[in-house]
């Protein structure tokens, strides 16, 4: 069995400066878990969630859910 690498990607919405956060949601279907991971140290710390709680988080940031940036 072999395990597939995560293929980590930015949104194209974060030209903000560098402040952005790098997915990989290609390991979604096959584990249930979408790592994150700080797009300025990528090899610094991974944060695995489930994938039903990051399709949540993402549902919420369209909807606004979180509130106006200052």
């Amino acid at each position: 069995m072999t395990t597939a690498p995560p293929y980590w990607f930015k949104s194209s919405y974060s030209d903000n400066g560098g402040q952005c956060v790098e997915v990989a949601t290609n390991l979604a279907a096959s584990h249930g878990t979408v790592p994150v991971r700080d797009s300025k140290r990528p090899t610094g710390p991974v944060l695995t969630l489930p994938a039903t709680a990051f399709t949540a988080f993402v549902a919420g940031v369209k909807d606004g859910g979180f509130g106006a940036r200052r």
